[in-house]
């Protein structure tokens, strides 16, 4: 009885040993097949390729494959039924422990319409990326992606209507162009981009780039009307304006410590920031924030109406000049010089908390406090022009708000910077300050853009 429970229970033994090297041997195929013969296929991450080819044109492609590595990658480009190929690598395969091969492939490969003799016309590139899977008989798994494309290797063609003869540092100046299938198109003066807009709503592709030079440009080094297609094909017409001598004034700003007193706490509550002295933070007020906030108008100046929404010379708010565009100021404290400036804009002072009303139709894009500038109003009035009303002692408009010249915008005040009840008037083309008095006067606009414009319409 003994000798046959001892003979089951080997039996029993036996078999659960064979069960067991049986689960490992198939978990072991299981794993080897999982991990040699997987069929994830590799990804072509391809979201950025261009919709348009120009003359020489850089396709971004990252290709994967985290488990098998990369076998080879294929690039071509298909037209009228001719592939021709522009691109092949091959990849050493993992080692037995999985080590080594490569996962991840980014490449930047140049098209040459030229040296591919290419037509310009439609054509489709082809991406194909192999894996070292043992899948599909050990030749892995396969991923192509097909991507249409525009062959262009036309530059867009450019005739320049009227482009400005006379220009001074700080003031503005229009061009006028015709153009065809451009997606970006302006100016370009001393380095900065003036963009086009239609002259009118039609489409006899006529543009408008107002340019603004600042104030203290010394010289114009460019001055090129471009355009540039889809394809990244562009074109360039020079012209050279005049450069007129620039007239600054020099003025003497005396800082004293009722000044100070009155307006450090003023700043102190939107700029915590401020340590030392009440000097030091008068200065960094002068300094940093004023730089702060000219960025900050600057880049409300980016995004513009698309349409003319002014008519006429801008209005100059009635009261005595109290200081000019790009005066140079130079500030003593105790009769010693502590910092220099340039005023950007005009002072006009008239009487105390008297009704400031908007120079030309626009919308307004800022209503606030502005550092230095106070309580300020920033209106757009399309294409690129820009006015500013600051040291406002209230606002009474908001920003999405569409005035009319002459409508109430706010009252004149003391906030921001201001020694004294007053208005700063600044006008800017881009971005860029440019001196109010051109803005207000009629000839100035009839010989600098109506009369312009009216031509470029026939």
């Amino acid at each position: 009885m003994t000798r046959l429970h001892t003979s089951r229970r080997k039996k029993r033994s036996s078999f659960s040993l064979f069960l067991i090297i049986i689960l490992l041997l198939i978990g072991a195929g299981g794993f080897v097949f999982l991990t040699w013969f997987e069929g994830d296929k590799p990804i072509i991450q391809a979201n950025l390729l261009p919709d348009f080819i120009g003359n020489a044109t850089s396709l971004p492609i990252t290709i994967s494959d985290p488990k098998s590595g990369l076998r080879s990658i294929k690039v071509s480009i298909d037209q009228a039924g001719k592939e021709k190929v522009i691109f092949t690598k091959s990849f050493q395969r993992q080692g037995k422990d999985s080590s080594g091969g490569t996962t991840t492939e980014s490449l930047s490969i140049e098209i040459n319409p030229k040296k591919l003799k290419l037509k310009d016309g439609q054509a489709v590139i082809h991406i194909s990326a192999a894996d070292y899977s043992l899948r599909g008989f050990f030749k892995g798994n396969s991923t192509v992606l097909s991507h249409t494309v525009t062959i262009d290797t036309k530059a867009p063609k450019i005739t320049v209507i009227h482009s400005e003869k006379y220009i001074k540092p700080g003031g503005a100046g229009i061009a006028i162009y015709q153009v065809d299938d451009a997606v970006k198109h302006g100016v370009l003066l001393n380095d900065t981009y003036h963009p086009g807009f239609p002259v009118t709503d039609g489409s006899d592709s006529k543009y408008i780039a107002y340019i603004g030079l600042p104030y203290n440009a010394e010289s114009i080094s460019e001055a090129i009307v471009f355009a540039e297609d889809a394809a990244g094909n562009s074109s360039k017409i020079f012209f050279k304006p005049v450069l007129k001598d620039p007239k600054h004034k020099k003025d003497r700003i005396n800082v004293g410590d009722g000044f100070l007193s009155k307006k450090i706490p003023e700043f102190e509550q939107y700029y915590p920031e401020m340590t030392g002295n009440m000097v030091e933070k008068y200065l960094y007020s002068n300094r940093t924030i004023r730089k702060d906030n000219n960025t900050k108008i600057h880049d409300l100046c980016m995004n513009p109406e698309h349409t003319q929404l002014w008519s006429g010379r801008f209005l100059r708010m009635p009261g005595s000049g109290k200081a000019g565009f790009a005066d140079h100021r130079t500030y003593f404290y105790k009769g010693k010089a502590i910092d220099k400036q340039v005023h950007l804009g005009m002072d006009i002072a008239s009487t105390k908390h008297v009704g400031i009303k908007v120079a030309g139709a626009g919308k307004v894009v800022f209503a606030d406090y502005l550092g230095i500038y106070g309580n300020m109003v920033l209106l757009d009035h399309g294409q690129g022009i820009f006015s500013l009303y600051s040291h406002l002692s209230q606002i009474i408009v908001s920003p999405g708000d569409t005035l009319n010249k002459d409508d109430l915008l706010g009252k004149s005040g003391t906030s921001g910077m201001a020694g004294g009840d007053h208005l700063h008037f600044s006008m800017l083309v881009n971005g860029i300050f440019v001196d109010p008095k051109e803005w207000w006067d009629q000839h100035w606009i009839d010989v600098t853009i109506v009369d312009p414009l009216t031509d470029a319409k026939f």
